[in-house]
């Protein structure tokens, strides 16, 4: 076993500047296109929500413009200010709120949507009720982004709450009509639905504006059900500006790339089961180049491996979705790559190297790295002292497997930030052209292309995390369902 440190990437921002940490680097040098035409200089806001949620979002909106003090706290690195936006001297494109763009919810109708029973249906006629009404606010006013802001009270009706489950996590809500496990998942199906808009969204919940408000859930997912803490409010700024950013169609960085370098396709393939479950695992892929502009496709069906039960894909389908995904990038690019860089969340097996490998041959692409990711992996690392190994730790088990820390103690914030102890990433060299110290400082810069978090230690690159986050809305899209290609319309 060998064990390496690896450096924490640099990401590039306006005017070329250079900085490791998101929030620093968008304070001292802008986001990356600020100064082209392209940038917003303002993002208008569609807002749908009770008059209670619309208030509060459009009261916090204000403060964030003037700018949020740090939080009081020994790690000023982690915990820095927020600078307000609309100015010259901070964060320059101006969010836009107006009545006129807003449509605020009746008590009676909230009443009329709590009355139904059964939180399926709940969450089925909340998603029409509120995509028709953002439907009619896009009409009426074309904004840049549209931003459900939920009711509390619709919220938690929709909520399974942690402390009411058995240990098999089944709901035991007192209410009958409640004791089946929930099916759906509100943000997925009204992400899904909301792409006929053909305009990207945000959900907003109430603790992100109030932090007196209880961090609830929106999801149904048991999985997901985990114990989270409110963010300090100024992080909370950084993450909706950035997000809303980025949804209006600006680039807030990328990774720095040089000169020499290949140009590069990232795609990341993952799998997830039909919303009926009765079909076999399809394929989703996630394409990104070093701006993060990420485009989505949906493959083929795939198959399980009879040895391991591994999802994967026969020849043909895994050829015509890497052919597909080139053909988008060409789209997008006016050229093809030199380089492409496969992330599958699964083991590559013969049958899909054939397909794959034919797809490149077709694109006359000579230089391809084939890795594959496991989340579950048993090797752990141990630090002398009371902190974790340091995010960039990479521990090489043998010539193909390989372990990196992506979440860990991180020098730049003096601590480590998370609450438990960090699971590494264990990856697999299939089939490469570099060295895997080089594929891991690759992996270790992706996990800093999330739009929806300004921290940058997140765990996952964000081609795999962007293709199971994909897979989850796409259970909910139709065949003849309107499918958007970019990524803004699924974060």
């Amino acid at each position: 076993m060998k064990i390496e440190f690896l450096q924490e990437p640099e990401l590039e921002f306006g005017n070329g500047g250079r900085h490791i940490d998101i929030r620093f680097g968008m304070m001292h040098h802008k986001p990356l296109d600020y100064d082209s035409t392209s940038a917003p200089k303002e993002i208008k806001l569609g807002i749908i929500g009770s008059s209670e949620t619309v208030d509060g979002l459009e009261s916090w909106l204000e403060k964030c413009r003037q700018g949020i003090e740090p939080k009081n706290s020994k790690q000023p690195y982690l915990f820095p200010e927020f600078p307000g936006f609309g100015e010259e001297n901070n964060l320059p494109a101006a969010i836009k709120v107006d009545s006129r763009r807003n449509a605020v919810i009746s008590n009676k109708d909230i009443d009329k949507l709590l009355q139904i029973q059964d939180v399926n249906t709940l969450i089925s006629e909340t998603v029409n009720f509120f995509i028709e009404e953002l439907r009619y606010i896009d009409e009426k006013t074309s904004p840049d982004v549209l931003v459900c802001a939920l009711p509390e009270s619709l919220l938690e009706k929709m909520s399974v709450d942690e402390e009411n489950t058995d240990n098999n996590n089944q709901p035991t809500s007192s209410n009958k009509n409640n004791q089946k496990e929930v099916e759906l998942d509100f943000r997925d199906l009204f992400k899904a639905k909301a792409m006929a808009l053909r305009k990207p969204t945000q959900i907003i919940l109430p603790s992100t504006y109030n932090a007196a408000k209880k961090k609830s859930k929106i999801s149904k997912n048991k999985h997901k059900q985990k114990a989270q803490t409110i963010q300090d409010e100024a992080t909370r700024a950084w993450n909706f500006y950035t997000a809303l950013y980025y949804k209006a169609l600006g680039t807030p960085w990328r990774l720095v790339r040089d000169s020499r370098d290949l140009t590069t396709c990232y795609v990341g393939i993952s799998f997830y089961k039909t919303l009926d479950r009765s079909k076999l695992l399809t394929s989703t892929a996630q394409i990104f180049n070093e701006r993060g502009e990420g485009v989505i496709l949906r493959g083929g069906q795939a198959e399980l491996s009879k040895d391991d039960r591994q999802p994967y894909l026969p020849p043909s389908d895994a050829s015509e979705l890497l052919s597909n995904a080139l053909a988008m990038y060409r789209r997008e690019h006016h050229n093809l790559p030199a380089r492409v860089v496969l992330h599958k969340t699964s083991r590559f097996i013969p049958e899909e190297f054939e397909g794959f490998q034919d797809a490149l041959d077709k694109h006359g692409i000579d230089t391809a790295e084939f890795i594959s990711f496991d989340r579950t992996s048993g090797t752990r690392l141990f630090r002398y002292g009371k902190y974790p190994p340091l995010r960039g730790t990479l521990l090489n088990l043998d010539n193909y497997t390989h372990v990196l820390y992506t979440r860990g103690s991180v020098d730049f914030f003096s601590t480590y930030p998370g609450m438990y102890v960090p699971r590494p990433l264990k990856f697999r060299c299939e089939s490469v052209e570099e060295t895997p110290k080089a594929l891991a400082q690759e992996i270790l810069a992706l996990t800093k292309m999330n739009w929806n978090n300004t921290q940058f230690d997140r765990g996952e690159p964000i081609t795999i995390r962007a293709a199971r986050q994909v897979g989850h809305i796409l259970k909910y899209v139709g065949k003849n369902d309107p499918l958007e290609f970019h990524y803004r319309f699924y974060m």
